[in-house]
């Protein structure tokens, strides 16, 4: 058996991570997101903002983990697995900085291919910045329309989580893949 790969993706503080955390706690197999540990380990090398100073190389390192995520599924015999984020984020965000990038990118996209794609839309009274999180409320809604390009630019049907808890959104996202 090969475990359906759904994606739950959006802009910065949409709710990804907590959806993650609730449907880790409902004993689902979820892979988190790995954006912060790059960050978190180039900080201990003395980079404070790496996707700023070197967004290329934090791209690199995301696709690299990423890929693992990816190729680490076909060895779970879950009927799902969650991801905080897709492969195609990379590009999107790369895109949205306006930045390039090889085509090893673009052909991770067409290669790892997700069977369910959630999105989360930026939601005003949960957004918040943090070390790691630096994008301004109106930087997010770009980078929601990035994502919607790039996913649907890979042939995604994105399906939007409506606004509402946590639990909630996660009984949403239940239902739609039929449990």
């Amino acid at each position: 058996m090969s475990s359906k790969r759904i994606v739950i993706t959006g802009g910065p503080s949409t709710g990804k991570s907590a959806i993650i955390s609730e449907l880790l706690k409902r004993e689902y197999t979820c892979l988190e997101e790995i954006s912060r540990q790059v960050i978190l380990d180039a900080k201990k090398k003395g980079i404070d903002q790496l996707f700023l100073t070197n967004p290329l190389l934090f791209s690199e390192l995301l696709l690299e983990g990423r890929q693992q995520q990816f190729e680490i599924t076909n060895t779970f015999e879950t009927p799902f697995t969650f991801y905080d984020r897709g492969i195609p984020d990379i590009v999107a965000y790369m895109d949205f900085i306006g930045a390039t990038y090889p085509t090893e990118f673009t052909n991770a996209c067409k290669n790892a291919v997700y069977d369910t794609v959630f999105i989360l839309k930026p939601w005003e009274d949960i957004y918040t910045v943090d070390n790691e999180r630096y994008e301004s409320f109106e930087q997010a809604l770009k980078i929601h329309d990035n994502l919607v390009n790039t996913y649907k630019n890979y042939n995604y049907t994105l399906i939007d989580v409506p606004f509402d808890t946590v639990e909630n959104r996660c009984d949403f996202i239940l239902k739609v893949l039929g449990m």
